[in-house]
């Protein structure tokens, strides 16, 4: 399952990429994601979809669309971080292992859809600097507006106060305002960035033996931050790389969720206690708690007030 590359020497016999696609209730769109990976050209790949219980049929369409996926169906929705590391550890993929596994894994949404060559350019774009632990491409969405959570900077308790309090929205070319979503970058430049999202997250094999897997403390925000956070912090870089375009439909399976709010602050507050919190002043730790309480509601406020145990990933 070797290619060429430009030299004319063939790469080794691992295959290029292990796709994880963790769905729920979006059985058409995964069809066409499937179509759109299967179509792929110049690069090898195995694909496993994790069905977290979908009700409409998901698991049947895969079952019976596309044989050569591997299809692992949920009987309850275990959620997006646990629902990928189960299709990462099917593809052998763990702390501390190396060998046998895709020289990369990749995070993909079922909701974006796959130039013909647009895997190939990623996996080639990794092969030319192996630093780079972590990248992803430019995705745009159905109007053609780029998706801003496709390169970001870290939620520090100076930027998420800044996204809390609507500065952010209000001045995006600033770089001090718009550092969470990097609003003042050319969207068409390579960039070396904090992370990249979930939607399409290509990993190297070796920065996942280095970290592990997705910490599912997280439920369906956050958990691509903070592995990007760990993959930093074990000495990899992170790049965005518009070179590559791909469609993202935009929250299709989470705009279905009436938990999604919910969890969007919930993430925030995992990541800021597992990173942050114990290098920020108590004025700015109160302001932070104070904001989180306000958008995620009631259900939040109970949690806030007895923190959960956190995995130590």
């Amino acid at each position: 399952m070797g290619f060429e590359d430009g030299s004319g020497n063939e790469q080794d016999c691992m295959t290029d990429l292990g796709i994880v696609i963790v769905s729920w209730n979006t059985r058409d769109l995964l069809r066409d994601c499937l179509h759109s990976v299967f179509a792929s050209e110049g690069v090898t790949f195995d694909v496993v979809v994790v069905d977290n219980a979908s009700a409409d049929g998901s698991a049947d369409m895969v079952r019976d669309e596309f044989p050569q996926a591997i299809l692992i169906a949920g009987e309850h929705n275990v959620g997006y971080p646990a629902g990928n590391n189960i299709g990462l550890l099917r593809l052998g993929f763990s702390e501390g292992v190396r060998d046998g596994t895709p020289r990369y894994g990749l995070l993909l949404n079922p909701d974006t859809v796959q130039p013909p060559d647009g895997l190939r350019k990623m996996v080639a774009f990794m092969d030319a600097d192996p630093k780079i632990g972590m990248a992803g491409p430019k995705l745009v969405m159905l109007d053609g507006k780029l998706d801003l959570a496709c390169r970001r900077g870290f939620p520090t308790p100076e930027v998420a106060v800044y996204r809390m309090l609507g500065l952010s929205r209000l001045f995006p070319r600033s770089r001090r305002f718009g550092r969470y979503n990097l609003t003042y970058l050319d969207p068409d430049v390579l960039t070396e960035v904090d992370s990249v999202v979930g939607a399409y997250m290509q990993v190297r094999g070796d920065a996942i033996a280095d970290v592990g897997l997705l910490d599912e403390t997280f439920f369906m925000y956050g958990e691509d931050l903070d592995w990007a956070f760990r993959v930093k912090n074990a000495g990899w870089t992170v790049w965005y790389n518009p070179a590559v375009t791909v469609l993202h439909i935009k929250r299709a399976s989470s705009r279905q969720s009436q938990r999604a709010q919910m969890e969007f602050y919930r993430a925030m507050l995992i990541f800021y206690r597992k990173h942050y919190r114990t290098t920020t002043p108590w004025w700015l730790h109160g302001l932070i708690l104070a904001g989180i309480a306000l958008k995620g509601g009631r259900p939040l406020w109970k949690e806030i007030k007895r923190p959960t145990p956190l995995l130590t990933t």
